[in-house]
């Protein structure tokens, strides 16, 4: 009977001890005025528990075990905002008040996040959306209000980031850039993630000039029932529906979310554009204890979309800013030319394990496989199709004598280059689709009315004019690691581990033969440029005539294996926070070549590897005046290896590598002094960001490019020592050395408790700081003479000259009314200024200058000359003015958001927001008597702001 009796106390005293060794955590919701945030939402992640908070703002979790925990406050319009705390012996933890500040971002409304939908602008990729979790003051206005004109923050390139989904980066191997149409859509899911801004360092991955962008899509997270949202948009799609489930985690253990959305177009904005993407999301977590958790993430989100051309001036004075050269009639459809079709799949398996109560291991496994391909019209021995080729605008006409006869394409048949400049105009400001436009008909015309030949085998139609597909098909492998060390509540030690091996194929495929039966897989200018060559782009294979489907021109394989480690440490001393971070990474490249070109010897079989190491070095250091004024100073010295498509130079043809290539190295450094208390924000600050050793690959055509003849070879080499004067050249320019440096100033100011003014300024100095080497390769003469397929131009005179790609000089004011009534408005000016096209490297090369025929300079090439020609192309300044609005209920269980922004209201369709120079005239003589005419017939071209935008949200959460 004692025995009984002991057993029983014993039991029953184990979960009181148990209970009474629990703590309960409690805090105070408040606004920036100080009164109680009653209703909010308090989820406390991973746990799949939340509560709500009371009328005086107050809430609390009870029985949390010793641990790290990580609370999410919502509130309909307020920031979200996100605290870690941790529980060691305590039975109450009190963290005090949190303050909830009035929100308007497009995140927190549902916005839309800005998708240019067109990779065609060589890096005309937008930033916004991108910080929209970030509390920085200056970020977070940057980003929605200036970042939708294609503002980016500090004027550095954006492969020096860092993104991060579930535990592993995103960043391709091959260009450095993320493919945000991998989970296209799925706006919800990977909304606030966690960021470092600019070359601050982060917990999670060392990162580069541009941030560490970090968010893990944990299934219990989500908030538990159903979300659907509806939107309607003028920009690139014009609908999108969303729906999100997440289950919240059972008392087994189990939570799921699961979402699916869908954007399409019949047609955007741009002329003869469409657009139609999926997005699906399936999130499962296991919680096994609580100390171990287990989640199982897939995204997959298949899109097929078209893209818009950029456009010469001459061009947008015809037909306006939505104006898209990439389409024409046929059938009585519209067609596009430039297609893209994406399908890459990514599953993620994520460890989370608590070792003890000061130490974590998160570990994560993620395959990414799948295609992307992009279409594009293609053609031999015939004029080139494409409206827009110079030949074919009115401009070419009126630069030919008058009384010459010419071809006319908007009349049909041969006139006075008078008469027919007259034909031109009429056509392209009437917009007559049979010349502004691909004329299909007359293409299909071409194949169809050829005689069948007999060529390698092969009896039929030879193609003219025929669609072709450039394809990638990718496999990459990512495994990271991520271990935290709590030495005590102020000090912390971090290691990260990663590993990624990625393996992509390209090549070019047979999309569409219109109407023809076979296309050639061989050089149709080799009898000019090279003769005695077999100008076959594949030697030795037995099918040279290919069909819908097969490969062409090239085919090649991309490989990378790259290795990171990231031990980083953070401490608070007095008034001191400290952050180190470290970076030691080992990278290994190679090509491999599946098609033997005939000028190449080196275009089939593996090249060597090349190796690169990586060594970086982070620090941050915040001085706490008080506790609402900092100082903070962040500093980073790293090197970045180049990437696969800056290593390798012209990969499609070749194994060249870029000469002189070195890693990248990067100097940054950034003082600012920020103000928070909850009458207004404010961070100013003062950046200098020095990159050295940059190496930058071009691709494009140009007229005029002459090779010197013990360059290009004796007579019985590739070339027989030939003249190329046309061709498709790839441009290198080593050794480049940038300067970024300006000040930035946020500010959030509460003038009523219920009125902000937010505004922010930035001013930029982005140059060039020397004069780098030039070097050319030309697809028309292979080897040279010198033994290598590239040649040395010598220096081009870059220095001092303006960097393109973002406005230099930007400013943003807004004011925003948040009502208790939960309905709030608002509206900001915007303006942009010192953008510039980023100047040619070849133009301002010796060989500009140097008389082919002479080997001295031109006669009239002077100074003044030369300033007035290569003066920097500055774009025009702009202003815009953004409003929005919105209002939310809740109804029970049931919430609704309504919101709506409308962008660039006065419909503002003068703004540039990119482009490039032309170098079809490479020589002096040519380049100068076109820009001296009244209309250059190679003047830059450029990407608009497409106009007014609006976008429309409804959500409902149940």
């Amino acid at each position: 009977m004692i025995k009984k009796l002991s057993l029983i106390s014993l039991f029953t005293m184990l979960p009181a001890s148990f209970y009474y060794a629990q703590t309960t955590v409690f805090a105070y919701l408040k606004d920036a005025d100080g009164k109680p945030v009653e209703k909010a939402q308090i989820d406390l992640k991973g746990e799949g528990n939340g509560v709500s908070a009371d009328k005086i703002g107050y809430f609390q979790f009870v029985d949390l075990k010793t641990g790290h925990y990580q609370i999410v406050v919502t509130k309909p319009n307020f920031e979200t905002k996100t605290l870690e705390f941790d529980i060691t012996t305590e039975k109450r933890k009190d963290l005090g008040v949190i303050t909830l500040y009035s929100s308007l971002s497009g995140a927190d409304q549902g916005l839309a996040i800005l998708d240019n939908g067109d990779d065609e602008g060589g890096g005309q990729s937008s930033t916004v959306g991108l910080l929209q979790s970030s509390q920085d003051v200056f970020n977070r206005i940057a980003s929605f209000d200036l970042g939708a004109y294609w503002f980016r923050p500090r004027g550095v390139d954006g492969r020096t980031s860092e993104n991060m989904l579930n535990g592993v980066s995103m960043v391709k191997s091959d260009n450095g850039n993320v493919d945000f149409s991998n989970w296209g859509g799925l706006n919800e899911i990977v909304r606030y993630p966690e960021i470092a801004a600019n070359h601050a360092p982060s917990e999670y991955a060392f990162g580069g000039a541009t941030g560490v962008i970090y968010k893990n899509t944990r299934a219990s997270e989500y908030r538990k029932g159903f979300q659907a949202v509806y939107s309607i948009t003028n920009r690139n799609y014009r609908q999108r529906v969303s729906l999100r489930y997440s289950s919240g985690m059972s008392k087994s253990g189990w939570a799921f979310t699961l979402m699916g959305a869908k954007r399409w177009a019949e047609e955007g904005i741009q002329e003869g554009t469409f657009y139609d993407a999926y997005g699906t999301y399936l999130g499962v977590e296991k919680k096994f204890s609580d100390s171990h958790t287990m989640t199982f993430n897939a995204f997959a989100s298949p899109y097929r979309r078209s893209t818009a051309s950029p456009s010469t001036q001459e061009v947008f004075d015809y037909r306006g800013v939505h104006y898209n050269s990439y389409w024409g009639w046929q059938d009585g459809e519209k067609r596009s030319e430039r297609v893209r079709k994406g399908f890459q799949p990514i599953l993620q398996l994520q460890d989370f394990w608590k070792i003890n109560k000061k130490s974590n291991l998160w570990t994560s496994v993620s395959y990414q496989f799948g295609k992307d391909k992009g279409s594009r019209l293609d053609w031999q021995s015939v004029p080139n199709p494409s409206p827009t080729y110079y030949r074919n605008l009115p401009s070419y006409f009126g630069s030919l004598n008058p009384d010459a006869f010419t071809w006319d394409p908007a009349s049909g048949s041969y006139l006075a280059a008078g008469d027919a400049y007259q034909s031109s105009k009429t056509a392209w400001e009437n917009g007559d689709p049979n010349v502004t436009q691909i004329n299909w008909n007359r293409l299909y015309a071409a194949n169809i009315g050829q005689d069948p030949i007999n060529q390698y085998g092969v009896i039929g139609k030879r193609a003219l004019y025929y669609m072709v597909n450039d394809v990638s098909d990718d496999k990459i492998w990512n495994a990271a690691t991520h271990y935290t060390y709590n030495f005590t509540d102020k000090a912390k030690f971090m290691l990260n581990v990663s590993y990624q091996n990625y393996r992509s194929e390209l090549y070019r495929e047979v999309n569409d033969l219109l109407g023809a039966d076979f296309v050639l897989n061989r050089d149709p200018f080799a009898a000019t440029n090279n003769p005695g060559t077999s100008a076959l782009y594949n030697e030795g294979e037995a099918n040279v005539a290919k069909k819908e489907g097969d490969r062409l021109l090239y085919n090649y394989i991309f490989r990378r294996q790259e290795v990171k480690v990231n031990p980083g440490f953070k401490f608070s001393e007095g008034k001191f926070d400290v952050f180190v971070s470290a970076l030691a990474g080992y990278s290994n490249s190679s090509r491999e070549g599946l098609f033997k070109h005939y000028l190449y010897p080196d275009s089939f079989g593996k090249s060597k590897d090349y190796d690169f190491w990586n060594f970086g070095l982070k620090g941050q250091i915040i001085y706490k005046i008080n506790g609402r004024n900092f100082l903070v100073y962040n500093g980073s010295y790293f090197s970045q290896a180049p990437f696969l498509e800056d290593l390798f130079i012209n990969p499609r043809l070749n194994a060249s590598v870029a000469p002189n290539i070195k890693n990248t190295v990067v100097n940054a450094n950034d003082l600012s002094y920020v103000i928070n208390t909850p009458l207004y924000k404010i961070r100013a600050s003062v950046f200098l960001i020095d990159t050295q050793n940059e190496t930058n690959v071009q691709r494009y055509f140009a007229d005029g490019i002459q090779f010197d003849q013990s360059l290009t070879g004796s007579t019985d080499s590739n070339t027989g020592g030939q003249y190329i004067q046309s061709a498709f050249l790839t441009q290198v320019m080593s050794n480049v050395e940038k300067r970024n440096m300006g000040a930035e100033l946020g500010v959030d100011f509460k003038v009523l408790p219920t009125l902000s003014f937010q505004g922010v300024a930035s001013y930029g100095q982005y140059t060039y700081r020397n004069d780098p080497n030039v070097y050319f390769a030309s697809d028309a003469i292979g080897v040279f003479g010198n033994g290598q397929s590239f040649v040395n131009f010598g220096k081009s005179n870059l220095k001092n000259y303006k960097q393109g790609g973002t406005p230099q000089m930007a400013f943003s004011a807004g004011l925003r009314y948040s009502s208790p009534k939960y309905w709030w408005v608002g509206a900001n000016w915007n303006y942009l200024d010192n953008n510039y096209l980023d100047p040619s490297a070849l133009l301002r090369s010796q060989s500009f200058v140097q008389n082919n025929n002479t080997g001295t300079p031109y006669a009239n090439v002077n100074d003044e000359e030369l300033r007035r020609l290569l003066a920097p192309n500055k774009l025009p300044a702009a202003y815009f003015i953004n409003a929005n609005v919105g209002k939310s209920w809740i109804f029970g269980k049931y919430y609704l958001l309504i919101s709506a922004s409308v962008n660039n209201i006065f419909d503002n369709t003068k703004y540039i927001t990119g482009g490039f120079e032309q170098t079809r005239n490479v020589k002096f003589d040519g380049f100068q008597e076109d820009f001296n005419r009244s209309q250059t017939l190679f003047g830059p071209k450029y990407w608009y702001t497409q106009g007014r935008s609006y976008f429309v949200n409804l959500q409902v959460r149940f």
